[in-house]
């Protein structure tokens, strides 16, 4: 999936590597679909630069981000239709 990410007011398209993990009945009868998604960004792209050395080498905060997505969905009835 292929959007647009907003920091600090900069915009940078991002593509998010999504997978379907499947779908199921949840305890209230309700169908629920989950999905995952997982991108890395620099976050110098968005001028997002602090940074700070450390006593024994290397920096404090990396430039590179991992993000990881969980997401649930759950199934809504057609307005006139009662649930099953």
């Amino acid at each position: 999936m292929t959007g647009e990410l907003e920091i600090r007011g900069q915009k940078h398209p991002v593509t998010l590597e999504c997978t379907y993990d499947g779908q199921g009945k949840d305890p209230w009868g309700g169908t629920r679909a989950g999905f995952s998604a997982r991108t890395q960004i620099d976050r110098r792209d968005w001028d997002v630069k602090w940074n700070a050395p450390l006593e024994t080498g290397g920096i404090l905060v990396a430039n590179e981000v991992k993000i990881e997505l969980e997401v649930q969905a759950v199934r809504q009835e057609q307005a006139g239709k009662a649930a099953a």
